[in-house]
């Protein structure tokens, strides 16, 4: 869902809120779509007005940046429910013969089906495979309708888990920098200059533990997890050494 105005938004605040209200009243779980990191920092604008309400963020496994929320608790409710997430495994029926396939051509091969983007979480590659995360109701659609992305024809299967080895693990990793300002630590990591990281933060392109931030300035503290959109993410683990020259060897787990 692209949100493109503030009436857009004032609608979404609107929904969170109902959502969250039906569940305390009602005694009841109640769920979102999946939401993008900018729908979820509109969630965390809202989230003051339903502050008594017990909420969990979950896409499916560690690490997904497109995430439900559940509304309600075991401890409110004496009960849990699972979050409504499907994991289906899209492979190619003949390997030998695929396409080099990406994570837009997946992604465009589910919206050519008409499928709605809330329904869609986060999509996984390994080579020619993927790995999608969607609700459990439009999960039968998927497996019945998707055969086939670009030129090549796939099977659809359900799977409990994604394999470790396509979601990756962090890397740690330690980088010499002037300070702890995150815009000169997302220079560092992602190879580019000052100015194109400024830039990330005027296109709100920068989420620090799941918060949007737009100071380009702050310093990171121990433990914040960095996702960069078009970059990818990382956790700031702090400072190592402070070298004679006054730089500061940080060390970093990042996601490759």
């Amino acid at each position: 869902m692209a949100i493109e105005s503030d009436k857009e938004i004032q609608q979404l605040k609107k929904r969170f809120i109902e959502l969250g209200e039906k569940s305390y009243n009602q005694n009841i779980y109640t769920f979102t779509g999946f939401l993008g990191m900018s729908e979820q920092e509109i969630f965390w604008q809202a989230a003051q007005a339903i502050k008594h309400v017990p909420f969990t963020l979950w896409g499916g496994c560690e690490g997904c940046e497109r995430q439900m929320i559940r509304f309600g608790s075991m401890e409110e409710f004496g009960y849990e429910e699972k979050f409504p997430i499907v994991c289906i495994c899209i492979s190619p029926l003949l390997e030998k013969f695929a396409d080099n396939l990406t994570h837009r051509d997946f992604l465009g091969a589910l919206m050519n089906l008409g499928i709605e983007r809330n329904t869609l979480g986060d999509i996984y590659v390994n080579h020619k495979t993927g790995y999608l995360f969607c609700t459990d109701k439009i999960a039968p659609f998927i497996l019945e309708n998707l055969d086939k992305i670009k030129h090549t024809n796939v099977k659809c299967k359900v799977v409990e888990e994604i394999p470790k080895i396509v979601v990756g693990e962090a890397v740690e990793e330690e980088h010499l920098t002037a300070s702890e300002r995150i815009d000169g630590i997302i220079a560092k990591l992602y190879n580019i200059s000052r100015t194109q990281s400024l830039e990330l933060f005027r296109q709100k392109k920068v989420f620090v533990n799941g918060r949007l931030n737009e100071n380009n300035s702050c310093n990171l503290k121990s433990g914040d997890t960095v996702s960069v959109r078009g970059y990818g993410k990382f956790t700031y683990e702090g400072i190592v050494q402070e070298t004679r020259k006054g730089k500061l060897r940080i060390k970093v787990q990042i996601f490759r």
